[in-house]
């Protein structure tokens, strides 16, 4: 008896260890990437959380509970819907402008050209270069007095432009930096995905006599519906966020005299790293900020989902 059921224990543990090789095997393979993420992504967002829900100074750590009272601090301040304001204008001047110049620049760099690699790395050469280097630089060449454009602008006999001093164009300035830097970024990516798209596609339409605009606009841009939804998504994350360029644009370092181009992460340093030193009230801007990016997030996929099942190639009939 003995030697007939040890085989067959031996083998229903095999067979148990197989099934559960089989359905473990891949989250151990996958596993790494939830442990940074809950180390490096989760856990700081819920701790910032937990902060913002308390009295929490740099010296002295956590206070007492004061529930949603940062919240209501901030959402009470100007600074607040200046920064928020600021943040959006600088956004839309940046990323709409800079997605549609990096499918042009891709479009460009995926035809035939001569030297084909010098071109590519050379629209990647404005994004290695420091965001501090490109602040210092751009705000030299908008300076009010002596900057390149107003000297530009006045040799032409037109009036110079207040760059620190208006909002609107210290918007376009901070949001030429931003363009400079990701525009060449971002054209790898959609050329990339050009790229990817099967030629035999575009010698059907040169077959059936389509012209080179025509073949852009209804063969390439809609094969690069889900790039474009991609690098709407990472340019709203990263333009809400915008720190380096507004913050190196003057030698102060606090968003002008009036705060005309403070963003919302510059409101969250000076709370937690300016005369307040109030880590809670700064937390509080930074889940203020992160809900923000959520809710536009999604509502950037949701209409570029939309428009992109509406454009969709039309069925035709056999």
């Amino acid at each position: 008896m003995t030697t007939t059921t040890r085989p067959s224990r031996t083998s229903s543990r095999r067979a148990v260890l197989a099934r559960l090789d089989v359905r473990l095997t891949p989250y151990v393979f996958i596993s790494p990437f939830f442990v940074l993420f809950f180390l490096v992504g989760l856990f700081p967002i819920l701790y910032t959380a937990w902060v913002s829900l308390h009295e929490w100074d740099l010296i002295r750590g956590q206070g007492e509970f004061v529930g949603l009272a940062n919240f209501q601090f901030v959402l009470g301040t100007d600074s607040f819907y200046k920064a928020l304001r600021n943040t959006f204008s600088i956004f839309l001047l940046s990323s709409v402008p800079q997605v549609i110049a990096a499918i042009f620049i891709a479009y460009i760099l995926d035809a035939n050209l001569r030297a084909k690699t010098f071109w590519r790395m050379g629209v990647l050469v404005p994004f290695i270069v420091a965001p501090v280097a490109v602040s210092m630089i751009f705000a030299k060449i908008f300076a009010d007095q002596s900057g390149l454009v107003n000297n530009l602008l006045m040799g032409m006999d037109l009036p110079a432009i207040g760059w620190h001093s208006d909002a609107l164009a210290s918007h376009f300035a901070i949001a030429t930096m931003v363009n400079f830097r990701w525009t060449g970024y971002n054209a790898l990516i959609f050329l990339a995905a050009m790229q990817a798209i099967p030629r035999e596609i575009y010698e059907a339409a040169i077959i059936d006599g389509t012209g080179r605009m025509r073949r852009f606009w209804h063969v390439t841009v809609p094969m690069l519906r889900p790039t474009i939804i991609f690098v709407v998504i990472t340019s709203t994350i990263g333009g809400l966020q915008i720190f380096d360029e507004p913050r190196m644009f003057d030698t102060a370092g606090s968003g002008g005299a009036s705060r005309q181009w403070m963003t919302m992460t510059m409101y969250l340093y000076e709370l937690g790293w300016g005369p307040q030193v109030s880590f809670g009230r700064a937390s509080a801007v930074a889940w203020l900020l992160f809900m923000i990016i959520i809710g536009i997030g999604i509502l950037n996929y949701l209409i570029t989902k939309r428009i992109a099942t509406a454009g969709g190639p039309a069925k035709t009939e056999r």
